[in-house]
């Protein structure tokens, strides 16, 4: 087994991508073979440039050496293309990267029913309703919810995937280290207690634009298709489903309003043949039978107040004790637990009158608020 850091180096040397890493691999096949080769050698290799040979010949390990003190300070560990625990579905694959970097549990991907949910940063308030919904329900069928991590429909649906008990890969496109969106820490911390969260970039690499078209191949790359929610016409979501495509994965779209400019991708990627996306059932119908020991069948997990943590309530007796805007809010909310802009979104009515009758219920005792504004229907103590 070679050192890694003859992988670090590898996967680290600038300009040198993850295809002429791979050939020069085929051609040495150890990362330290191919550190100790000469420029003569690189020569030989098939399709490298002359530029690459150059940047090769700099052998200078002390960046990798760096790189390496750096994962055992931030508790993270490196998989390269050659270990068993790399998914085949990602090897196999135009251009996977050669290694690696990981925080957390690594599932065994290769045996997951893994679909990757994606969709703009700026999304409506009904794209991130619809994406932890979509979240929620694979995840508590059994289902292996990937994500960017990033804003907007991301972060919505590896939280509706948390709260469904299911677990999430987070790959994102910058050194694990560096929380980006600033804001998420909290979810990454929570995604890598259970999951997994995996990027190509060492620690201390920023975020740059230029990171995230590379990160969507590994996106599609460990899924057996990609979830578009809500996508413009010029949108990384688009990236991922099209790296999708070539590499032979299923894309599913949601139909959005015709006018609506943040939904002229997806609607765009429906006319042009992807599986419509109504409903977690839609993914869930294409692979149950080929994953019939890992996704449940619907009822498994039906009562979905035992998967949520929410206590039994008897609804029909609660809506018959209110009227007006609180008994909308109620029936709004029913079983599930919402955030307070999917409970104005869904309601239909104005956020001050939401708000205004939330807190009315809340008094009377008809809610109970969680962590992160989300609220669920109680009855009330008698």
């Amino acid at each position: 087994m070679s050192s890694l850091k003859y992988w670090v180096w590898l996967s680290s040397v600038s300009g040198v991508g993850a295809v002429t890493a791979g050939s020069l691999l085929k051609r040495f096949a150890s990362p330290e073979k191919v550190y100790f080769a000469g420029a003569a050698e690189y020569g030989d290799v098939e399709g490298i440039r002359r530029g690459d040979v150059a940047k090769l010949t700099n052998k200078d390990l002390a960046p990798a050496d760096a790189i390496l003190t750096s994962c055992a300070v931030i508790g993270c560990r490196i998989i390269t293309i050659q270990d068993a625990e790399y998914p085949d579905r990602l090897r196999n694959t135009y251009d996977p990267p050669v290694a690696l970097y990981l925080r957390g549990k690594m599932p065994v991907i290769d045996d997951e029913a893994a679909v990757a949910v994606v969709g703009t940063r700026n999304c409506t308030p009904y794209g991130l309703s619809a994406a932890e919904e979509l979240g929620f329900n694979l995840a508590r069928r059994g289902l292996l919810v990937v994500t960017g991590l990033a804003r907007g429909v991301d972060t919505a649906a590896a939280r509706g995937a948390l709260r469904g008990g299911g677990r999430v890969v987070g790959v994102i496109g910058s050194g694990l280290d560096v929380i980006y969106p600033p804001e998420n820490r909290t979810l990454f911390d929570d995604v890598a207690r259970d999951g997994a969260i995996l990027s190509e970039y060492p620690p201390g690499a920023p975020a740059l634009a230029g990171h995230f078209p590379a990160r969507n191949r590994i996106l599609s790359g460990i899924s057996l298709g990609v979830a578009v929610l809500e996508a413009p016409k010029k949108s990384g979501a688009l990236i991922t489903a099209a790296r999708a495509l070539e590499q032979g994965r299923d894309v599913f779209a949601m139909p959005g309003n015709i006018d609506a400019k943040k939904s002229e991708g997806s609607n765009l990627l429906l006319r042009e043949g992807a599986i419509p996306l109504i409903s977690a059932d839609n993914i869930i119908e294409e692979y149950a039978e080929l994953y019939p020991d890992k996704i449940r069948p619907d009822g498994a997990e039906k009562e979905i107040d035992n998967v949520i943590g929410v206590e039994y309530i008897d609804l029909d007796k609660i809506l018959s004790a209110l009227n007006g805007d609180e008994k909308t809010v109620a029936e709004t909310i029913g079983r599930s637990v919402l955030q307070v802009d999917e409970i104005i979104v869904k309601s239909g009515l104005a956020a001050a009158q939401a708000l205004a009758a939330l807190t009315m219920l809340d008094i009377n005792g008809y809610v109970k608020r969680d962590s992160g504004s989300y609220y669920s229907l109680q009855s009330p103590a008698r």
